[in-house]
This record gives structure tokens, sequence and C-alpha cells, in this order.
């Protein structure tokens, strides 16, 4: 009998340690595959030019992050600059080259571009349409067009806005969009915030991608955006694997 208790003691030993070493083995790999992206992009990078000086703080952690992009990856960088695309660095497999493509905003409203969703049509007609790789964009904008006024009513569903939609649609680009305040309206209407937020949230939403906000005031980090968008871009792979 007591052989018996000491054997069915182990057993259970034995199972909880085993179900302990599966789940630090599940959340291990959760974390790892959360930690980087796993397939190849081709990523344009674009960055409204008018966002506020804070988005400087961020450039760190976007390096960081387009060196962290597998082999095979190709990446874009460019700023959205007073109804223009300004290109620092077109596509490249370089990833150290595309990281130090990045630059400070300007954080004026005379880079204001007024429209920022012209400027990702142009930047979707630059894919190639012959690469294997997931196509996508990593717009970092505050989302609000008012190119014809600002009216709230519209928020997601003005020409330009269905214009890009449809163009990314055509190229199979998904779109991922941080929301950043400009030093414009956004900064201070939370009205204009959630305009621009919605149109944001619409393009991303009708791409198959994601948008990724912190509330409509103020501006914090894009380190959980990142960290998000890298968990998104995984599963979406797997999804489609």
């Amino acid at each position: 009998m007591m052989f018996y208790r000491k054997s069915v003691s182990f057993v259970a030993v034995l199972a909880l340690a085993l179900m302990a070493s599966v789940a630090a083995f599940a959340t291990e790999s959760k974390d790892k595959r959360a930690g980087r992206v796993y397939e190849p992009l081709n990523l344009a990078i674009l960055i409204q030019d008018d966002l506020t000086s804070q988005v400087s703080n961020e450039l760190g952690v976007t390096r960081d992050f387009i060196r962290s992009l597998p082999t095979g990856s190709q990446v874009m960088v460019a700023y959205i600059t007073s109804g223009s695309l300004q290109v620092r660095q077109p596509f490249t497999a370089d990833l150290e080259q595309a990281s130090r493509a990045l630059r400070m905003p300007v954080s004026s409203t005379s880079v204001s571009p007024y429209n920022p969703y012209v400027e990702v049509i142009q930047a979707l007609l630059k894919f190639e349409a012959t690469s294997r790789n997931k196509n996508a964009v990593l717009l970092i904008s505050d989302g609000l067009d008012t190119s014809h006024g600002f009216d709230s009513t519209s928020a997601g569903t003005t020409l330009a806005l269905e214009r890009a939609i449809q163009h990314a649609n055509d190229r199979n680009v998904s779109v991922y969009a941080f929301y950043a305040p400009s030093v414009g309206l956004t900064s201070h209407s939370r009205l204009a915030a959630s305009y621009g937020q919605s149109s944001l949230n619409r393009l991303a939403r009708d791409t198959g991608g994601k948008a990724f906000f912190q509330g409509t005031s103020g501006f914090v980090s894009f380190d959980s955006h990142f960290r998000r968008l890298k968990e998104t871009l995984n599963e979406q792979s797997t999804r489609v694997s």
C-alpha cells in the first residue's frame, strides 16, 4: 500500500511538472514569436512631416523595428510633406541603410499635407507586382484630411481615402497605421483627433491591416504599437500558411 501511494504521488508530481514545462514552453514560444516578424515584408514606412516633435523620440524604436525584419525584407522610407511624397530611401534590402534614412519630422504647419491619403496613393504605386513577399504600408499620421475643410460627419468617407483603399486592394497592400497628433488641429481638438483616427481605422480595416491608437489626447510612445504590430503580422502569416 505504501509503495502504491508513493507511485501515485510520483506520477502526480511528474504530471504537474510536465504541465508546467508545456505552459512555460508555450509562453516562451509566444514571446519569441511576438518579439520579431517571422515572414519577409515589402514595407513602406510613411511619416507625416507635421507631426508633433515627440515623434522624434520614437526614431530609435522605429530603427530597431526596421533592423529586426527578417532577411529578404525590403523597406522604403518616405515623408508626407506639403502635398508631396519625399522618398528618402527607395525600396532596399539593406535594412541598416533604410533605418538611417529616418529623420526627425519638421513639426511645423508649413509642411502640413492637408490630405495624407493622396501621398499614400503615390507610395502604393512604388510596390512591385512581382514580389512574393507580403506588401505593407506603415503610415504614421494623424489621419486628418482637411483638403475640403474640416467636417467631422465625413470621417472615414472622404474621396481620397476611398481611392487609397481601392489602390491598396488593387495592389494587394495592407496598410497599418500609428496615430500621432500633428502640430495643427489634432493637437488641440479631440474631435479632430477622433476624425483622424476614424479615417486611419477605416483605411487599415478595409485593406487587411490594423490601426493603433493611444487615446485622442497627448502622446506616449510607439513601443507598444510595434509590439502589437509584430504580433499582428505573425498572426496573419500563420492564418495564411
